[in-house]
């Protein structure tokens, strides 16, 4: 085909975009027209393929035509698609709103149930005039461990299965640092609660690697052991909203002497009815530990183990909220599963 022939077909091929593309009114229809013309297997690309038969001076010429062509068929798409997107613009601006009608509800969240059981702990316990105390996550080793009398070759270190992050850096194990750390910045007396999370090597129905954890401080003149179980009961009672007891079982924890493991009444059948899931038919569920602080401990602070007395507890929130409200797994409470969200 000679030069002209090809210029002749790419401006007739040019006329007749613009005619195919003017009645069309949907962006679908624009841009297959447009592939029709400048697609691969389009009309102007089969033209072009025939310029490598063409002298180098003829190419040139038909090249220039088939460039302005090209130019003009994208024109024409991108005016065609401007004025379908300026009539949408004008349909909705034209479109009549009832201002009257109501709006559209939208589900409202609420606290997670760990959040809210977390809440309610601290709340009993300000209401005996403690505070709230807060801490790292990333402890260290001193801090997490060696203050609490557990020393580097300490055996009870085996119990906490302990996140290392580096040489002398842990996960904490427990909100207990928070106690170190409040005693060497402030003076006795103190009365504090150290609500957070914490991490262990931990991981079934019951356990999780990550879980939070409540501790409590009193350090004063005179504290005794009926000082701590009075503050237990109290809490027990409150957060339960019955009349349940406790009993102390001895126990060891390196950062207090004596300990205990504190129990509470089955909340559920309360006498130890055999086909309690929750008890087990013992009519007793363990909720944390207890005990007076160790003078180990004072010496690590400063503080006068003559002249100062202290108790510290500890709890797990999870645990609470798996006992009000009968959670069997402690997954569920950090799955987001809002089919088990949504009851609380």
């Amino acid at each position: 085909m000679s030069p002209q022939a090809l210029i002749d077909r790419l401006d007739s091929l040019e006329k007749a975009f613009a005619d195919e593309i003017a009645p069309l009114s949907s962006e679908q229809d624009i841009r297959a027209a447009q592939a029709r013309f400048l697609g691969k297997k389009g009309a102007v690309s089969e033209v072009m393929k025939q310029m490598g038969k063409l002298a180098p001076e003829d190419r040139k010429a038909v090249g220039q035509v088939a460039n302005r062509v090209k130019a003009s068929v994208e024109g024409e798409v991108a005016r065609k698609l401007g004025e379908l997107d300026e009539a949408a613009r004008a349909a909705d601006l034209s479109r009549e709103v009832d201002v009257t009608l109501p709006g559209r509800a939208r589900p409202r969240g609420h606290d997670h149930l760990l959040s809210q059981v977390r809440r309610d702990c601290v709340a009993i316990f300000t209401e005996l005039g403690f505070d709230v105390a807060e801490g790292p996550q990333v402890e260290t080793d001193w801090h997490n461990f060696e203050a609490l009398g557990t020393g580097k070759d300490h055996p009870a270190r085996d119990m906490q299965d302990t996140f290392y992050v580096g040489p002398d850096l842990v996960l904490r194990t427990h909100t207990s640092p928070v106690q170190i750390r409040t005693m060497l910045a402030e003076a006795p007396p103190i009365k504090i609660v150290a609500p957070g999370v914490v991490y262990r090597r931990d991981d079934d129905a019951t356990h999780s690697p990550m879980f939070t954890q409540l501790e409590g401080l009193l350090v004063d003149r005179e504290v005794r052991f009926s000082d701590l179980k009075g503050v237990l009961v109290h809490f027990v009672r409150r957060f339960f909203g019955q009349e349940l007891d406790i009993r102390l079982r001895p126990s060891y924890f390196p950062f207090v002497e004596p300990g205990a493991e504190v129990d509470m009444q089955c909340a559920f059948c309360r006498r130890g009815d055999s086909g309690c899931r929750v008890c087990k038919g013992t009519g007793w569920v363990e909720i944390g530990g207890a005990g007076m602080v160790d003078p180990v401990v004072f010496e690590h602070v400063g503080y006068d183990p003559e002249a100062w007395t202290g108790f510290a507890f500890g709890m797990g929130p999870d645990r609470m909220a798996m006992l009000r409200h009968g959670v069997g797994d402690i997954k569920l409470l950090y799955d987001a599963d809002l089919r088990f969200l949504r009851q609380f």
